[in-house]
């Protein structure tokens, strides 16, 4: 179930209250709030984070981020046609990094920066244990 932040949906995956703190510190370091965001409850939980900026080589595209609790971060592109997001790049090395390592993740896709992320995904791990997945989320920025 996909819903926006501040709705109430009725259904909430366990690990949906320390992934809002989460989003949330990670939209502060973006300089964007929560509002930019949306959850999707299913398996494997995931987010959608609007970016209100647009990238270098694509001037008319709208950029996003997407998390989810297998693989990370990734950046990509709207289409024009309503058809799925092309991924650009996927931080890659860790499922929850520190808002900062995101929004430099961010600044690497303006600057077209390459040494900064990968080209394809990495399952870093396996979506299903809440608790475990909670407690990542969880995690202080410092321990990350």
């Amino acid at each position: 179930m996909t819903a926006s932040i501040e709705l109430p949906t009725g259904y909430q995956h366990p690990a949906v209250p320390a992934l809002l703190g989460y989003l949330r510190d990670v939209t502060a370091e973006l300089g964007i709030g929560l509002e930019s965001c949306t959850l999707d409850h299913d398996s494997p939980v995931s987010a959608y984070v609007a970016l209100d900026t647009r990238l270098p080589h694509y001037p008319d595209r709208d950029v996003a981020l997407l998390w989810d609790e297998e693989r990370g971060w990734a950046a990509a592109i709207e289409t024009h046609s309503g058809e799925d997001l092309i991924v650009l790049r996927y931080l890659g090395d860790e499922v929850v990094p520190a808002p900062r390592r995101v929004a430099r993740f961010v600044t690497a896709l303006h600057e077209d920066d390459h040494t900064v992320g990968r080209p394809d995904p990495v399952r870093l791990r396996t979506a299903g244990d809440a608790g475990v997945l909670a407690a990542l989320l969880r995690r202080p920025a410092a321990a990350r």
